[in-house]
């Protein structure tokens, strides 16, 4: 039996992709063959404007969606980092994969170890929000591409900013200067986990897809979710969050929204509710954003 997967056709998401298929081909209980069908999306194809300027979040997503929804394939995997935080019409998340490392780092220089005036390359705005909240000194240039990419640049600064668990699925994280710890920089929502969608009325596939949902990860990533639609923000808007879920179904989750002014504000919530505790920390924050 064969399962036909859309994937980014980026170096990153293909060698993501092949975890998911092993996964997958591992848990079934038949012979399983996964199949990869790459797709080229708006935001591999135009590296010269901004995420920001493409639409935000989805442009790394809709045209692998698009080749679930037509047929061409039976699943679609993704960084859950760049999914929108509503799902499409006619999709489900049928699986969370157990997350990777959640952390940033840098590759060039450390924190501490950055002149003043240092020039940080990244095109996240949360990343330059925190940073900047950090070191209000530094000064931070665009960053866009896939990863060998980011990489080749990084001489063109005095440290760039990535996922760290971007550089291990790559067998590079040898070129890591500094993991940056929650506590110094909360990571993109969903950063680190893989969300498979199948179509909703594909039962077949939901159900071999279920076999690999890792329900901790799959409850931290709604409750970041919840939390980023109830802010409303996207990747144009400095925002994050980072959950962790405990076996006895405990939500601790940890978000972070800049005002107007790029203050950083970053409040937590516990409960057992995923969605509640990221709509619960999205109202505070965004009350605490609010401009008088």
């Amino acid at each position: 039996m064969a399962l036909r997967a859309a994937t980014r056709a980026s170096p990153l998401a293909v060698v993501q992709t092949r975890l998911v298929a092993s996964l997958l081909e591992a848990a079934a209980s038949a012979g399983l063959e996964v199949l990869d069908v790459p797709v080229q999306t708006t935001g591999d194809l135009r590296q010269d404007v901004s995420i920001a300027a493409l639409g935000g979040q989805g442009v790394f997503v809709k045209e692998v969606q698009v080749a679930v929804l037509d047929g061409r394939a039976d699943i679609a995997v993704h960084s859950a980092k760049d999914l929108p935080s509503t799902e499409t019409p006619g999709l489900m998340i049928a699986a969370v994969a157990r997350r990777g490392d959640p952390r940033d780092g840098l590759v060039g220089c450390s924190l501490a170890g950055l002149p003043p005036g240092g020039r940080v390359g990244t095109g996240s705005p949360r990343r330059r929000a925190q940073l900047a909240a950090l070191r209000p000194d530094l000064e931070f240039g665009e960053l866009r591409g896939n990863m060998a990419t980011r990489l080749a640049k990084a001489s063109d600064f005095d440290a760039v900013v990535v996922a760290v668990c971007a550089l291990e699925r790559l067998d590079r994280q040898g070129e890591l200067t500094e993991v940056l710890e929650p506590d110094v920089m909360l990571p993109q929502v969903g950063q680190g986990a893989l969300a498979v969608e199948c179509r909703t009325d594909d039962l077949h596939t939901r159900l071999l897809l279920a076999a690999i949902d890792h329900e901790p990860t799959r409850r931290a990533v709604e409750a970041e979710r919840a939390f980023l639609a109830g802010v409303g923000g996207g990747c144009d808007r400095p925002v994050a969050a980072y959950a962790t879920a405990t076996d006895d179904g405990t939500v601790a989750l940890e978000a972070m929204l800049a005002d107007a002014t790029g203050a950083v504000h970053r409040d937590r919530d516990v409960g057992r509710d995923p969605a509640e505790v990221g709509e619960v920390l999205a109202r505070r924050l965004l009350a605490a954003t609010a401009m008088p």
